[in-house]
């Protein structure tokens, strides 16, 4: 609080400390979070095929008393193979469509190309200022200066009210300096080595929780009567935190537009194996195919279950990664130091 305030009371550690992981801001478990974000989407999908077939085969099994005679007396199996063979080629298409739009985004006259270079160099240049030398190409290592740059100001501030006559003062900049020092510490080891393309870089950047620590700052700046070489360190301080906010949703982007590019390669090439399996399932597959049992079901209805589940991989890939892209967005819909979750006390 301001010192002579009266009836206000200082801020406390709870009133301004929450999660910084993911995990930790979020009341969701760690298994779920762990399967929408840091899995492998290729494992993902392999584990949805899993479960698609495991569905498909066990309904067959238990509700029919046999699978090869409901195919001989229904159209079941052209019906199925075709309606997939449809959607195949409708969701290929339109796989094509979000990749044009997603490239369209780097493509567009002299003008505007020169307009993006220029901001980006600005950008460049405000960074350079801000770090004392030459930013980092590397993603990973943009990223990582900032960081370090935010955890040697947080340094700073604390050494500048280290002789503060307010212990409330102190102890509120301990709470903020302590969990900005600590927290870059753990994402800028995460950073090093990160490569791009992979979740790793995204996944670290979400780790740092700027948000809460530029509204910790600004607390401190309202409730307290710093002088003037303490209110510049903490401006310092803040303008760190603030520039990692539009490094980061940088980063962001370029990762959505990587993740889409790659999901749209991967449907193609799932999708034309897919579509065989579905015209061979339409063609050449029958009442009388794959005669025999194994382990007391139909052969038929083993093979039918693999085709169906073949034709679903490239719909599966897309909710592998809408999941993953999804969740990122939403933890991510607010820049600056606006909290959309309920504040852990």
């Amino acid at each position: 609080m301001r010192e002579g305030d009266g009836d206000d009371h200082p801020l406390t550690g709870d009133d301004v400390e929450t999660g910084d992981t993911v995990r930790a801001r979020a009341d969701e478990s760690s298994l779920k979070l762990r399967l929408l974000l840091q899995t492998n989407r290729l494992v993902v999908t392999a584990g949805l095929a899993g479960v698609v077939f495991v569905a498909f085969a066990g309904a067959g099994a238990v509700l029919t008393a046999s699978f090869r005679t409901v195919a001989a007396n229904t159209s079941v199996l052209d019906y199925l193979f075709s309606s997939m063979l449809g959607a195949l080629i409708t969701g290929v298409t339109l796989v094509v469509t979000i990749n044009q739009l997603v490239l369209s985004q780097e493509t567009g006259p002299l003008g505007d190309q020169h307009q993006r270079m220029s901001n980006a160099m600005d950008v460049r240049k405000y960074v350079a200022d801000l770090i004392g030398g030459t930013p980092p190409a590397d993603p990973s290592s943009f990223l990582a200066a900032l960081v370090r740059q935010s955890r040697d100001r947080a340094e700073a501030f604390r050494d500048a009210v280290a002789d503060a006559t307010s212990e409330d003062l102190r102890e509120e900049t301990a709470v903020l300096t302590g969990d900005v020092i600590e927290n870059a510490a753990v994402v800028d080891a995460r950073l090093d080595g990160a490569q791009f393309g992979t979740f790793d870089v995204l996944s670290a950047a979400l780790s740092f929780n700027y948000s809460w620590k530029v509204f910790h700052a600004e607390r401190i700046d309202e409730e307290y009567d710093l002088t003037d070489d303490q209110r510049a360190v903490l401006d310092e301080l803040r303008t760190a935190l603030v520039m990692f906010a539009p490094a980061r949703e940088h980063v962001k982007t370029l990762y959505f537009q990587w993740a889409l590019v790659d999901l749209s390669r991967l449907i193609m090439y799932t999708a034309i194996p897919a579509i065989v399996v579905a015209g061979v399932g339409i063609t050449f597959v029958g009442p009388d195919s794959f005669p025999g049992a194994t382990l007391g079901v139909s052969n038929l209805l083993w093979a039918v279950s693999v085709g169906f589940t073949a034709t679903v991989v490239p719909f599966l890939l897309l909710v592998s990664y809408i999941l993953r892209i999804a969740t990122v967005a939403k933890r991510t819909l607010a820049i600056g130091p606006l909290i959309l979750r309920e504040s852990e006390r």
